[in-house]
Order: C-alpha cells, then sequence, then structure tokens
C-alpha cells in the first residue's frame, strides 16, 4: 500500500515472523513505563497475539504496525489504540526499538505516514497521544507534527516509586 510507505521506512501489518522482535520489544523493561507495561510477556501469547492480528480495527479497536526500514528490518512499533469510530478518534503511539535507530527520522516518518492514513482511509477527525513530562524527545515529535498539548495529567503514573505527570497532546484534521 503506497500510503504506508515512505522515503526510509514503510508500515507494514504484523507478520508471525515477527514473534522475536515483538517479544523483545515487550520484554524491554527500559520500556514499560511508556507502553504503561508491568509484566513480561511470553512467546506463547505473544503468537496467539500475532495469530490474531489481521482482526479489523473496527472490531478490536487498535492497529499495531511494524516500522520497517525499505531494507525489511523491523526497527520499531507505531500504533492507533482506543478506536472510536463514532467521535472519530484514536490515540497514537510510536516506539523506535533500539537506540541506535532512534533520532534518525524514522519515527517521525511513520507518524507522518500513520497521521496521513488516519485523516484519509480511516476517516477520523482527530488523533491524541499520552506523554510522559520527561520525555522530551517524544514531545517534540508530536509537537512537530502538529500536534498540541491540551492538558496535564498531575501524579498520572507511578514508576520507580513515585508519580509522574503526562500530557495529553491532540491533532484535530484540518
Amino acid at each position: 500500500m503506497i500510503t504506508l510507505k515512505g522515503e526510509h521506512i514503510y508500515l507494514r501489518a504484523l507478520e508471525p515472523e515477527d514473534l522475536e522482535f515483538i517479544h523483545a520489544v515487550e520484554n524491554d523493561e527500559a520500556v514499560w513505563e511508556i507502553s504503561n507495561t508491568q509484566t513480561p510477556y511470553s512467546k506463547f501469547l505473544i503468537r496467539q497475539y500475532l495469530e490474531e492480528a489481521h482482526r479489523d480495527i473496527y472490531d478490536v479497536k487498535q492497529l499495531r504496525l511494524v516500522i520497517s526500514t525499505n531494507e525489511n528490518k523491523a526497527i520499531g512499533l507505531i500504533d492507533l489504540f482506543d478506536f472510536d469510530f463514532k467521535n472519530g478518534r484514536a490515540g497514537i503511539g510510536v516506539l523506535i526499538k533500539d537506540e541506535v535507530n532512534r533520532s534518525k527520522g524514522a519515527g517521525k516518518e511513520a507518524l507522518a505516514l500513520l497521521i496521513n492514513y488516519s485523516f484519509t482511509h480511516l476517516d477520523l477527525h482527530q488523533l491524541y497521544c499520552n506523554i510522559s513530562e520527561e520525555n522530551t524527545t517524544s514531545i517534540k515529535l508530536f509537537t512537530n507534527q502538529g500536534f498540541e498539548q491540551i492538558g496535564l495529567k498531575k501524579d498520572w503514573n507511578y514508576v520507580n516509586g513515585s508519580y509522574k505527570n503526562e500530557y495529553l497532546f491532540q491533532l484535530i484534521k484540518n
């Protein structure tokens, strides 16, 4: 699908071959704060998830895509979640797995592709994201794509023994 292909990366559906990659992402404690995860996932559970990944966004209310280089290397994931067809909105999240692949434009390109897809193909009215106050890289990524900070949730997430604030950002379709 040309809509999900950029200059340096493309977004693709999950495949059974993504088991090891997804297992590594979901069990990386360094990103648990971002994904609001507290426990590891087994390969068995991830395999079951991959078997159901073909289900329609209108049914499961989420869409997870792999961010892949043009050389077919999986480097991250991008998600639509809490898909609300009636109100025309969904949450969006981006993760580039390894530090070596970050800050090279893949997240920016993936986000732009999914925003375009969401507004043109899914006919969404708005997208939103939740970002920790300390995550300045993600704040910059989303604000550079037109997201506006619309709220602050104080003491929202309990992480490593203390509460952290979280911003709510929103992008409304022009």
